[in-house]
């Protein structure tokens, strides 16, 4: 596992140029758990989330700005993708089985299974009290349809792990519904929050959705030896594993570049420069 503690230092060192706006996101975010200071969740909750990169918050945040001025409001949605994207973790290393991330155990192993399954479940209540502070329909509605997706990403994985004939298609399917869909979602609702119009609404939602597939192609690339992994079921089945890795590559260049196309439809600003950096996290660290 020591490629995961060399990756997150690389990330973490990169994103240090959006400090400013971590900072705010953890406030945000903290303030919002502080309302639950007396809950039997908040241990479990405050130790979920520290440590976390913000990527999908970051890119909620950066897209607002890409069309006007991040609020109050933009900062409490970027809380509900963030804590979205949190729950997700919790159930899905209870799934993987997994054993480190982040540098630390994971939450099934530091609190047990039935606390690690009843705060997925209450942080999913968090999510709709965040939704009912904000009192935008279409932003429950995208957060719903997300948490949704995220899952049926989730169920295909489990299907597909069984599966002798998977193809890049199925593999490319399971990403874009279970990963790539928070980073749509975070920066769509960027879009929407700032009454972005049809076109920059879609255009900052397809940036979302393909720098989620690079993303996740990258960190695959890197954890290509995870048995859990439908990448690994790729290369199991192939006759020669170096066409994977190179049809792999090539995809990742394919969807960071689509990501960068997305931008070209804004005026140029800080914010849209913030998020073309943001793309170098699928091309930051080159395959071990």
């Amino acid at each position: 596992m020591c490629w995961f503690l060399d990756k997150n230092f690389a990330i973490n060192s990169l994103i240090n140029n959006y400090e400013k706006y971590i900072n705010n996101i953890n406030t945000t975010l903290y303030d919002e758990l502080n309302t639950y200071s007396n809950s039997e969740f908040i241990g479990p909750l405050r130790y979920a989330i520290d440590n976390g990169k913000r990527i999908r918050p970051l890119i909620l945040i950066l897209s607002a700005e890409c069309i006007g001025t991040a609020n109050k409001t933009a900062y409490m949605a970027s809380c509900a993708v963030e804590l979205l994207h949190t729950e997700s973790i919790i159930h899905d290393d209870i799934i993987d089985n997994e054993y480190g991330r982040r540098g630390k155990e994971p939450f099934h192993i530091k609190y047990g299974y039935n606390t690690s399954i009843l705060t997925g479940d209450f942080v999913l209540g968090l999510i709709l009290n965040i939704s009912s502070k904000i009192n935008n329909h279409i932003v429950t509605k995208n957060l719903a349809s997300t948490a949704m997706l995220m899952s049926e990403g989730e169920m295909m994985e489990n299907r597909l792990q069984t599966n002798e004939d998977i193809t890049f298609d199925d593999y490319i399917k399971v990403i874009e519904y279970k990963t790539a869909s928070v980073f749509e979602a975070a920066s769509k609702l960027g879009g929407i929050i700032n009454c972005g119009n049809e076109n920059e609404i879609k255009a900052i939602s397809e940036y979302g959705k393909n720098i989620g597939i690079a993303y996740q192609i990258n960190d695959d690339l890197h954890d290509w030896n995870n048995e859990e992994k439908l990448f690994n079921l790729l290369i199991k089945n192939s006759s020669d594993p170096r066409n994977i890795f190179d049809h792999m590559e090539n995809l990742l260049n394919i969807y960071s570049n689509r990501a960068t196309k997305n931008l070209a439809r804004f005026d140029s600003n800080s914010a849209k420069t913030s998020l073309e950096n943001l793309i170098e996290f699928t091309k930051f660290n080159s395959v071990p």
